[in-house]
């Protein structure tokens, strides 16, 4: 059959996608070419906010409006939590809400430049605010043996840059007795041209040992991405999050001290429950004198069975909640514009893409900076030495 994967989320989730399309590959079926109708559309859907599950609908309407002849099939967090929801569209055919407890390897490739390696699942934090342990299950990791593998099976190839993705990677080890600073080492140590990124990991995970041997391997790019969620030590409490704004302010100098080139992404919530405005002027003050390249902002929203419903706390106006998403999104612009004027006239390296809008191709430099030039398919998965 011919079959087509429609994916929301995270990049764990694409993983996921593409090493479920292989399978599907391999036993014969055929992936449904660009304006071609398919037998089968699969939706991986998200569920991370209230925004997630809209989206995830507007993808079912979307699928079966362009393909009306094939089964639809939804699978991913949103089908895990919400089933009975989902399989009361008249558009879906096939609902899969198992939630698989032992680790599915996976790993993606966006394009022939960038993989991203799935190399842990689930979470054992369960946050106030947070339903992913419920879809995606305790956290579990294959053996780093195996995870070396596929890295070098991607790099084989053709990827030239590797993002270890998970839902909370740090916490790495529990299925094997390993650790994360254990994979980061097995990984530098494989040859070749090619440089490797972590995704989020949580500040109480990301030690000062992790950060001191990215700053001085061979492949590891001065990239970090941290949730930070809230700059306030009272809502980081109500939220149940396992460090203190004092931990995450000592772990974003570290990083500036030994590399003060490395960007470092930031996940920040607004509008949580108990966020009085005393509170968020807190946070707004405590986000703003940092360090940082950018934040990625969301906007709370309630979700079914989580522990902060049954809270006696403030509850912010969904007004509210979006004027101060404007704000933390403006203070993102600013840090986002000075980090890169801070780089103007120094050496970088590039790898390009090939991904291109008109007549410009586009690449990113170690520190996460996007660079274009005139389209050249030489320098396809390339890297090259710049002055910013």
């Amino acid at each position: 059959m011919k079959i087509r994967i429609v994916t929301l989320g995270c990049k764990l989730n694409f993983a996921e996608s593409s090493a479920l399309m292989n399978t599907l590959i391999a036993k014969g079926h055929t992936r449904a070419k660009q304006g071609e109708q398919a037998d089968i559309v699969i939706v991986n859907t998200c569920t991370v906010t209230d925004t997630a599950d809209h989206k995830d609908r507007q993808a079912i309407h979307r699928v079966k409006r362009e393909n009306p002849c094939a089964k639809i099939i939804v699978t991913g967090c949103y089908a895990r939590l919400k089933p009975q929801e989902i399989a009361a569209m008249v558009e879906v055919d096939h609902v899969i809400p198992k939630r698989d407890d032992v680790f599915q390897p996976a790993y993606s490739r966006d394009d022939r430049t960038r993989c991203f390696l799935k190399v842990q699942d689930g979470c054992n934090y369960f946050c106030t605010y947070c339903t992913i342990p419920f879809a995606r299950g305790r956290s579990r990791n294959p053996f780093i043996k195996d995870i070396v593998a596929q890295a070098e099976k991607a790099l084989a190839e053709g990827a030239r840059e590797i993002i270890l993705t998970g839902v909370n990677i740090g916490d790495f080890g529990h299925s094997t007795g390993e650790r994360f600073y254990d994979l980061l080492v097995a990984l530098d140590q494989i040859e070749g041209d090619w440089r490797c990124r972590i995704s989020s990991c949580e500040p109480n995970l990301l030690t000062d040992k992790i950060i001191d041997f990215v700053a001085h391997s061979r492949h590891f790019a001065p990239h970090f991405h941290i949730p930070l969620q809230s700059g306030n030590n009272d809502m980081l409490q109500i939220m149940h999050r396992h460090y203190t704004r004092e931990l995450f302010q000592e772990r974003i100098e570290h990083i500036k001290q030994v590399m003060p080139n490395a960007f470092i992404g930031v996940d920040c919530m607004v509008g949580v429950r108990g966020e009085t405005e005393e509170r968020f002027n807190d946070y707004v003050q405590f986000i703003s004198a940092l360090p940082v390249g950018q934040l990625h902002v969301f906007t709370y929203s309630e979700r079914a069975n989580t522990r902060m419903l049954e809270m006696d706390l403030y509850v912010v106006p969904q007004r509210e909640r979006e004027r101060r998403s404007k704000i933390l999104h403006a203070i993102s612009e600013q840090k986002l514009a000075a980090f890169y004027a801070q780089h103007k006239g120094q050496k970088m390296t590039v790898l390009w893409e090939s991904k291109k809008d008109g007549q410009q191709m586009f690449g990113f430099t170690e520190n996460y900076i996007k660079v274009s030039c005139p389209y050249d398919k030489a320098k396809v998965n390339t890297f090259e030495q710049i002055v910013y």
